[in-house]
């Protein structure tokens, strides 16, 4: 059973997990070199603990307790009960959600490990939007993609606002960083998979013409907001597909595009 402890001094040691949660920069360094990232609210909490994830210690404030209660009852990790007032002293904003958990991170698996088993797999080139990661998994869990793949320089799926956004998607998809990039690509070709490039580029085929749905092996590649994939990840395609637009529209947010291609390229996908 967890201890409940309560705390009415910001600058006790014990909540140092919490620290500075909204600095972004901080927190990039801090979290992946302790080892811990921060799940907030109740769902996201309950889903990161279902997945398996070790807990730290809990920050709750006084009404969260009884909701959180068989979480407490059922772990032995510190639970800290703080008033409102105090979180946001420590952690730098508001907590509406009034439950924080800090999680202990696992290694991550090899590229190669998770293309073994998958068929539709999802590839982030520079992607460094926190709430644009944490939308594509959280699509990527509800349209089918077995894995994600992130190129060196993409953002932290476990950084709060991304498991916030995911839903605890980042949770349920398993992802792995490819270590050097493009090369890092040919790793996925060999493992069977068609590399589909995302671009409104006109020269792409549209995803209805290059029927991914039919295919083996799918790799979805999808670039940066704004920049979209570099020329050195397009050249290393096998194929450009793009989503047809109206209205004078010539792309969407990232996200949003990903969910498209996403339903596009799963497997029994009802054909045409």
């Amino acid at each position: 059973m967890a201890e409940l402890i309560t705390v009415e001094d910001p600058a006790d040691p014990r909540l140092r997990d919490y620290t500075g949660l909204t600095d972004v920069e901080l927190r990039r360094r801090r979290e992946p070199a302790e080892g811990l990232f921060i799940a907030e609210g109740e769902k996201v909490i309950r889903r990161a603990k279902d997945a398996g994830y070790e807990m730290r210690s809990m920050l709750l404030s006084a009404k969260w307790v009884d909701v959180m209660r068989d979480v407490i009852d059922e772990l032995p990790a510190p639970v800290y009960a703080v008033s409102p007032e105090l979180a946001e002293q420590v952690t730098g904003y508001h907590v509406h959600r009034g439950a924080l958990a800090s999680m202990q991170r696992r290694p991550l698996p090899t590229a190669v490990n998770l293309l073994g088993s998958a068929r539709r797999v999802v590839i982030m080139e520079s992607v460094n939007d926190h709430t644009n990661i944490g939308a594509i998994f959280r699509s990527a869990a509800a349209l089918g993609m077995d894995a994600v793949l992130l190129s060196p320089d993409c953002a932290d799926p476990l950084y709060r606002r991304s498991v916030k956004v995911s839903m605890g998607a980042v949770f349920s998809v398993p992802y792995a960083r490819l270590d050097a990039w493009p090369k890092g690509l040919d790793a996925v070709r060999d493992a069977g998979f068609t590399l589909l490039a995302l671009t409104p580029d006109e020269k792409a085929k549209s995803l209805d013409e290059a029927a991914p749905h039919r295919m083996d092996r799918v790799a979805l590649m999808l670039g940066a907001e704004g920049d979209g994939l570099s020329t050195k990840a397009l050249m290393a395609a096998d194929e450009w597909v793009r989503i047809p637009m109206a209205h004078g529209v010539d792309s969407l947010n990232v996200g949003a595009a990903a969910a498209v291609a996403f339903y596009a390229v799963a497997t029994g996908r009802p054909q045409a």
